[in-house]
């Protein structure tokens, strides 16, 4: 509420009244880690959610940066893209499957092979959408606050504080949040698997004069 968390509330409210939307609802979350993430199918039907780390660690003006990105993918309605995108990946990998068991006999190893590899491209796919719809939110974040300045020294604190301080958060949540909190995990092949941009790139597209597009 306004009381909790007056200066949270304060720069949702004027940033919403910027963006012409309404405020979502607030939440906290008492993860040390700074972070945040939003959700919801649209506008009318949306929260967001701040850690406590993030409002230990960044300045009002970062964390306005970080609010405005938030919204943009409120704005954006990138949760329900991002949902439609997994149940295309899971159509998808079931699909394939069907086909596998199902199929001709003749071609058992191009059903093998359809098994495979289509779940592999699915995911591919979905993992291209978050990275796209990051690089959007930054856009629509800069637009709103009239520079990317604040939001890209965000990112770079969030970044940091991901690779040494731990969250207890589920990895299939981790495409929510504005940085991934398993940042400081290593992966095989990390850049095609990856839910978010490298935060260089994006911090790269805030500071130019260009807008942050695709």
């Amino acid at each position: 509420t306004r009381e909790q968390a007056p200066e949270l509330y304060a720069i949702v409210a004027d940033l919403t009244r910027r963006a012409g939307m309404p405020i979502p609802k607030l939440y906290m979350s008492p993860e040390q880690q700074p972070n945040a993430f939003a959700t919801g199918r649209s506008p009318n039907h949306a929260a967001v959610c701040v850690t406590a780390g993030i409002l230990k660690v960044l300045t009002e003006d970062e964390l306005r940066g970080v609010l405005a990105h938030e919204l943009s993918h409120v704005r954006h309605r990138d949760i329900l893209i991002g949902s439609v995108a997994a149940a295309v990946a899971m159509a998808i990998t079931f699909a394939a499957r069907m086909a596998f068991w199902f199929g001709d006999d003749d071609n058992f190893i191009a059903g093998l092979l359809m098994m495979i590899l289509a779940p592999i491209a699915a995911v591919l796919i979905k993992m291209a959408i978050s990275r796209s719809c990051e690089f959007n939110a930054d856009a629509g974040g800069k637009e709103l606050v009239g520079t990317g300045e604040p939001l890209a020294r965000a990112l770079h604190k969030i970044d940091a504080y991901a690779r040494r301080v731990p969250m207890d958060v589920n990895p299939a949540e981790a495409s929510n949040f504005i940085i991934n909190p398993f940042t400081g995990r290593r992966v095989a092949f990390t850049s095609l698997f990856s839910t978010h941009p490298p935060t260089e790139e994006r911090i790269r597209r805030l500071l130019s004069d260009a807008p942050a597009t695709r």
